[in-house]
């Protein structure tokens, strides 16, 4: 009988270093967000499973669900930046209307951010960079950008609360007003320009806009 060819033993499996599971189970989260709803909830044994991951490590990494959230936001503000350091240099209205369009191309991190204030995260900020709006502000106030009465922080948060429901609600909105969204993105941005212009009224550079 003939010798029989030696079997090839199977290939062992790169172990995925800590940072390596980390984004994957990230990803996996956003994944599941992106697939089933935020109201379908993400729980972490699913999140491990979605990714590969043994769940015990998912429970070493993170411990609990908000964490996870908290931390594929982190993760999608260092990916997708807003600009850097030229955003504070802009007046208050061009800074909030580039956030409008920011909030419009994340749809998943306005998910994120729903999703840990209805679970009522403790931790949740939406405002991560608070000192620098009050810096800017400041500025804002002594070049006219905005009154000299104004109060800038409650003008910064409003706006903010504007464009992330009005982000959130989108679709549902554009459904009930029987409009295609990407018009209504239009016919809303026009009048957030009117808003701003109306917050800005009495600086000395009210209504300026930007391509």
């Amino acid at each position: 009988m003939p010798d029989q060819p030696a079997a090839t033993p199977p290939a062992k499996r790169r172990r995925r270093t800590r940072q390596e599971t980390e984004a994957d189970l990230l990803d996996a989260a956003l994944r599941l967000l992106e697939r089933d709803g935020a109201l379908a909830g993400i729980t972490l044994r699913e999140v491990a499973k979605e990714a590969g991951v043994n769940h015990g490590q998912i429970y070493q990494y993170f411990g609990d669900r908000q964490t996870l959230l908290r931390a594929a936001i982190a993760r999608i503000l260092d990916t997708r930046a807003l600009g850097a350091q030229s955003h504070w240099d802009k007046p208050f209205a061009e800074r909030r209307r580039a956030m409008l369009k920011y909030a419009l191309d994340q749809p998943q991190l306005l998910r994120l951010e729903a999703l840990l204030a209805l679970d009522g995260d403790p931790e949740l900020t939406l405002f991560p960079e608070l000192n620098r709006t009050r810096t800017s502000l400041e500025r804002d106030r002594r070049e006219g950008e905005i009154p000299e009465d104004a109060d800038g922080l409650v003008m910064h948060a409003m706006t903010a609360a504007t464009y992330l429901g009005y982000c959130i609600f989108r679709e549902t909105i554009a459904r009930d007003l029987g409009l295609d969204p990407e018009e209504l993105d239009q016919r809303a941005s026009a009048v957030y320009d009117l808003m701003l212009d109306g917050l800005t009224a009495g600086g000395r550079n009210p209504g300026t806009t930007t391509d």
